[in-house]
């Protein structure tokens, strides 16, 4: 076998071990199946194939063979997709025997933890007083936007139960697992050993950059708490009464004008504008919540693209939300989902080398570089000229420049607040990763947890409990969370370059085809920093994020005002083909479909939406 015929070898025998996983995966997560021990097996089989060091000197030897290449284009395909495959299992080579049966023993583990989870019933009272099953997204749901105080309590109480749930039904011994394996790697614990291999970073560099957020970000966020307590009471500051205290009426007199039964066709046509391409992609959404299914929107590729030689192999992307059409404010933040892992769908759609390894969600892709991808989609939502086109009542009238001033009054002083959210994260992970196994019991868990919280988000506890945090289970999530922070800096960043270049994000066709240049296409051939460097000509720079935290209301009002008046100055673009194939689901059962077109498809979910929800 020549170089080049062990690289097509190497890529087909990945996709049909990745497949399988993929599709139990799938299944599991939307609560159509409970193979949760056929999902362990494939996750174990996949697993093994990645964490082989016998493949790194195999790639070594085809790759020093494939000098010999007579054909230069040939030998430079060749040479660049075995570099990718060697990239990805330097990522995971576990080269110890024991580490490998630790990592065996994590993967059976995590689907045992979650089907149990999965089965936990969480209950809260609703408004009319009535003792009720939700799920995790319909609980942050009330706490963000229900007018009951007595509702948003019990939601969030019920999420601190599920904390205790979790620290005494297993979660603790995934720690204690995960940090065996790490220090068996000869990494002190395995928050220091995911931040080398996800961000290819040392912890203390990361702190360095988080650190300097987080003093960036301190005065406004100590501040913006004290008003509030000061203005509404000190009552406003409890958990299950800040969100809501602060977000005002604003965001509930939005509602209107942004129904999640219009999600779909706003993601069409506002991806259709932005001229973003699927390169021929079939996508699989899975958009509304029920019990059993995985508590936070994700995306993953079942088939990752690639040209295999000359043939494009395009991508099955899978990608979920969890609105509750009915709920008051799951209508935007269901949107908000749909845009994020949309982006994501993109992103992993649109990766153009000639191997599979380049289009993942995992190692050696960054977390950061993936999440930018997704974080810059979504962030348009929040643009006032996106607002005014799309955010239109029943009768086609656009949101009232009032209503987005009043969101922005009530948002921006918070906006630093929002950022540590994610911030919080890590700095628990960390802590919780560097204790001893004598000192891992709910009870010091639970201490660090508000400790964590009372230092970065200035609160006795956060209004989402850390613990309950459906990322801190998953391996692909978990130490982690800090990803989202630098993709955040990243967008913000990569806005502040579009707004420079164009004067305006919404519907601006130029963006797609230059994400997908710059960002997209070569996957994680590039690292985050390089891509950023390749579109803006500029490094990684957090301070875009930051100068955006410390607005004054007033600032970023004016700033909103400015791309509102910017609509009468340009045509709307054409909708383009986001040329994909696209099945819309509620788990085994399919909503719509784009056989006849983009339109019908809009037209079979807002019907089917209407009818089962009323809305």
């Amino acid at each position: 076998m020549n170089a080049t015929d062990y690289l097509n070898d190497l890529n087909q025998r990945y996709l049909d071990i990745h497949k399988q996983k993929e599709s139990l995966f799938w299944q599991t997560y939307m609560g159509t199946s409970d193979d949760h021990q056929g999902l362990a097996q494939a996750q174990t089989r996949w697993g093994g194939f990645l964490s082989n060091a016998e493949q790194i000197s195999a790639i070594e030897k085809y790759l020093k063979a494939s000098d010999s290449i007579l054909d230069q284009d040939e030998k430079l395909a060749t040479q660049t997709g075995l570099k990718g495959w060697l990239a990805t299992f330097r990522a995971h080579a576990i080269q110890c025997d024991q580490a490998q049966v630790l990592r065996d023993q994590i993967i059976e583990f995590e689907p045992e933890l979650f089907e149990r989870k999965q089965n936990h019933p969480l209950y809260y009272t609703n408004s009319d007083g009535e003792r009720v099953e939700g799920s995790l997204s319909v609980l942050t749901s009330a706490i963000r936007n229900d007018s009951n105080e007595k509702t948003r309590y019990s939601a969030h109480q019920a999420l601190l139960e599920l904390e205790q749930w979790l620290l005494m039904n297993g979660f603790i011994d995934l720690v204690k697992l995960r940090n065996k394996f790490a220090r068996t790697l000869g990494y002190q614990n395995y928050f220091d050993y995911s931040v080398i291999k996800r961000e290819k970073m040392t912890t203390n560099a990361l702190f360095v950059i988080l650190d300097d957020f987080e003093r960036r970000t301190r005065d406004k966020n100590k501040a913006s708490i004290t008003d509030l307590a000061r203005n509404k009471g000190s009552n406003a500051a409890a958990g299950h009464n800040f969100i809501y205290s602060y977000s005002g009426d604003a965001m509930r007199e939005l509602d209107p004008y942004a129904p999640f039964s219009l999600s779909l066709r706003r993601w069409v046509e506002s991806f259709g504008r932005l001229n973003i391409d699927f390169s021929g992609a079939e996508l699989t959404l899975d958009l509304l919540d029920r019990k059993g299914k995985f508590p936070n929107g994700f995306c993953h590729g079942p088939i990752p693209p690639y040209f295999d030689q000359d043939h494009w192999v395009a991508a099955k992307v899978n990608f979920t939300s969890n609105a509750k059409p009915d709920q008051i404010g799951s209508g935007y933040t269901g949107m908000e989902t749909l845009f994020h892992e949309g982006g994501h769908a993109a992103h992993f759609s649109n990766v153009k080398m000639n191997a599979p390894c380049f289009s993942q969600e995992f190692a050696p892709t960054s977390m950061a570089y993936a999440e930018t991808q997704a974080m810059f989609c979504d962030s348009i939502l929040s643009d006032a000229d996106w607002l005014k086109q799309y955010a239109l009542d029943a009768e086609g009238q656009p949101v009232p420049d009032s209503i987005i001033k009043a969101m922005i009054h009530s948002n921006q002083p918070f906006a630093a607040f929002e950022e540590r959210c994610l911030l919080v994260v890590p700095y628990f992970e960390r802590a919780l990763y560097q204790l001893s196994d004598d000192e891992l019991t709910p009870e010091r868990i639970t201490s660090l947890a508000r400790q964590c919280e009372k230092q970065i988000l200035g609160l006795e506890c956060s209004p989402r409990p850390t613990i309950a945090i459906p990322h801190l289970i998953p391996d692909d999530a978990a130490c982690a969370y800090h990803g989202y922070l630098l993709a955040h800096m990243a967008v913000y960043q990569t806005r502040a370059y579009f707004l420079d270049k164009f004067g305006y994000l919404t519907d601006n066709p130029e963006i797609g085809p230059l994400l997908a240049k710059h960002y997209w296409h070569s996957g994680n051939q590039l690292s985050h920093n390089e891509t950023i460097v390749s579109l803006t000509g500029e490094g990684f720079n957090a301070k875009y994020l930051a100068d955006a935290c410390n607005l004054s209301s007033e600032q970023a009002w004016a700033a909103q005002q400015e791309k509102i008046a910017g609509l009468a100055t340009r045509q709307q673009a054409e909708v383009a083909s986001l040329n994909a194939t696209i099945k819309v689901v509620d788990g085994s059962k399919e909503l719509a479909s784009n056989q006849v077109s983009d339109a019908a498809m809009c037209d079979q979910f807002e019907a089917y939406i209407k009818e089962t929800y009323g809305c």
